[in-house]
C-alpha cells in the first residue's frame, strides 16, 4: 500500500505575498494616523503635560527655585490662613453653585416646554454665555455697588425699604446747641429740656438742614401767641432755627425762619408717649384732650434716621454669595438648554401613561421625569463642578481689594501667591497641583459617563 502525498492548493503560492501586502498597508495606515495625530500630541504635551510636570517639580522648591524643600510648600499651604479661606470658599462654590444651577436648569427646562415662545426664552437665557467673564464681572461690580445711585440692586432695595417703612423726614437735622430747649437722647431722639404744662407752648429749634432741602410746602414758622393753647391742649412749633444771610436769635422764632412740616411729635408722661401728631406746613403741632400736668415733648428718632443705604453686597459677609449669584446668571442658560435637550428625548408614551393612571404633574415630574433624566443631570452637575473649581475671572473682578482675600478661591489664591504680590511660585505651584488633584476625579468620572453613554 502506497502513501498518497497531497499537493498544496493552487493558490497557496500567492497566499504569503498577499498577507505581506496587507501588513504593509496596515503599517502605512498606522503611520499616516500617527502623522495626523502628531501635531495634536505635540500641542498637548507642550500646553498640558509639560506645564503639569513642571508645576509638580516647581512645587518642591522654595520661592527662589534654588533650594529643595520637598513637601514644605504643601505643609505651608495648609497652615496659611489665606489658603484655608480659599479652600473653604472653593468648597462653598462646589456645594452650592452646581446644585443650584442644575436645579434651576431642570425647573426652567420643564416649564419652558409648556410655553409657546420657548425658543425665544431659551435664547434670552443663553445669551449671558456669549458674554465674557470679564465683561460680566464689570457689569455685576456696578450692579452690586453700595451707592443706590449706581448699584441697581441697592436702588431696588432702597425703593422697597422706603415703600414699606418710609424714609426719614430730616436725616441731617439736629437740635440747636446753646438754645437750652432740646436734649438729645441715646436713641437719637430729641426732647424738651424742661417739661411743658398742658395749655403751654413748646419751641423746638433745629439746625443742620439746608434751606434748599426743605419740603416744597414749607411756610414761615408760627411763633407762640398769647392764649394760643387752651385747657387740655399743648401747642408748639418745630422750625429751622436759621435765617438766610444771618440774624435772628437762637431758640427764638423769627418771621424769616421756616417751619419743618411732616415731623412726628409725641407728648410723653412718665416715660410713655400718651399722644402723637405731625407738624403742619408752618411747623406747628397741636395736642388735644390732655390731662392737666407737665409733659415732655419728644421728636422720635425716626425723624432723624439716616436713609437706607441698601445692602453691602460686596462686604465681607456677602461677597462670595454675591459672586455666586453672578455665576448663576451666566450659566443657568447652559444648564437649561442641556437638560432641555435631554428632556426632548424622553419617551412621551411613558409620561402619558402615568397621567392616564391618575398621576398628577408633581408625581410625573418626581417619579418619572427626574429618574429618566438622571444621566443628563449627572453630566451637567459634574461639568459644573469642574467649572466652578477653576473659577477665577468673576472673583478677581467683582471682589473689591479690601475683601479680595475673603472672596478668594484656589485659582485666585494661586495667582495672588505666584504673581499678585506674593512672588512665591513654589507655594503657587503647590496650590496648582492641589487644584489639579481636585479636578481630576471629576474629569475621570465625566469621561467614564460619556463612554458609558456611547456604549
Amino acid at each position: 500500500m502506497t502513501a498518497t502525498v497531497l499537493a498544496p492548493p493552487a493558490g497557496g503560492a500567492s497566499a504569503t505575498p498577499g498577507a505581506a501586502l496587507r501588513r504593509r498597508a496596515r503599517r502605512r495606515g498606522r503611520l499616516a494616523a500617527l502623522l495626523f495625530v502628531l501635531p495634536a500630541l505635540a500641542l498637548l504635551g507642550a500646553l498640558v503635560v509639560y506645564p503639569v510636570l513642571f508645576s509638580v517639580g516647581r512645587s518642591l522648591f522654595d520661592a527662589s527655585g534654588t533650594r529643595f524643600v520637598g513637601g514644605g510648600n504643601y505643609a505651608e499651604m495648609f497652615r496659611d490662613p489665606a489658603t484655608l479661606t480659599a479652600i473653604r470658599n472653593t468648597t462653598l462654590w462646589v456645594v452650592v453653585a452646581p446644585a443650584l444651577l442644575t436645579g434651576l436648569g431642570l425647573i426652567l427646562a420643564v416649564l419652558v416646554e409648556r410655553i409657546r415662545w420657548a425658543t425665544a426664552f431659551k435664547l434670552l437665557m443663553f445669551l449671558p454665555m456669549a458674554v465674557s467673564f470679564l465683561a460680566a464681572g464689570i457689569v455685576f461690580r456696578l450692579a452690586y455697588d453700595q451707592s443706590p445711585d449706581k448699584g441697581v440692586l441697592n436702588a431696588a432695595v432702597v425703593s422697597v425699604h422706603d415703600a414699606i417703612k418710609g424714609a426719614s423726614t430730616y436725616p441731617t437735622a439736629r437740635g440747636r446747641e446753646g438754645s437750652g430747649l432740646l436734649v438729645r437722647d441715646q436713641d437719637g431722639s430729641y426732647r424738651t429740656s424742661a417739661s411743658v404744662p398742658a395749655g403751654g407752648f413748646a419751641t423746638l429749634p433745629l439746625v443742620g438742614i439746608l434751606p434748599k432741602d426743605l419740603p416744597a410746602g414749607s411756610s414761615p414758622a408760627r411763633a407762640a401767641t398769647a392764649g394760643s393753647s387752651g385747657p387740655g391742649e399743648l401747642r408748639g412749633v418745630a422750625y429751622l432755627d436759621f435765617v438766610p444771610g444771618g440774624g435772628g436769635k437762637p431758640g427764638v422764632v423769627d418771621p424769616r425762619e421756616r417751619g419743618l412740616p411732616g415731623m412726628e411729635v409725641e407728648a410723653v408722661r412718665d416715660g410713655k408717649a400718651v399722644a402723637g401728631t405731625s407738624t403742619a406746613a408752618d411747623g406747628s403741632f397741636h395736642f388735644t384732650g390732655l390731662d392737666s400736668g407737665p409733659y415732655t415733648v419728644r421728636l422720635p428718632a425716626s425723624n432723624f434716621a439716616p436713609p437706607c443705604q441698601g445692602v453691602a453686597w460686596l462686604g465681607q459677609a456677602l461677597v462670595t454669595p454675591a459672586i455666586i449669584g453672578a455665576y448663576l446668571w451666566i450659566w443657568t442658560g447652559f444648564a437649561m438648554v442641556l437638560i432641555g435637550a435631554g428632556l426632548s428625548t424622553l419617551p412621551r408614551d411613558v409620561l402619558e401613561a402615568a397621567r392616564m393612571d391618575g398621576a398628577d404633574e408633581w408625581q410625573v415630574f418626581r417619579r418619572i421625569t427626574v429618574p429618566l433624566l438622571a444621566p443628563v443631570l449627572t453630566v451637567v452637575f459634574v461639568t459644573l463642578v469642574i467649572n466652578v473649581m477653576k473659577v477665577f475671572d468673576l472673583v478677581y473682578i467683582i471682589a473689591p481689594g479690601p475683601v479680595q482675600e475673603n472672596a478668594s478661591v484656589l485659582a485666585t489664591q494661586m495667582w495672588l501667591v505666584s504673581f499678585g504680590g506674593g512672588n512665591n511660585q513654589g507655594l503657587g505651584s503647590a496650590l496648582g497641583v492641589l487644584l489639579l488633584l481636585l479636578v481630576v476625579p471629576a474629569m475621570v468620572f465625566n469621561v467614564r459617563r460619556f463612554r458609558g453613554s456611547q456604549r
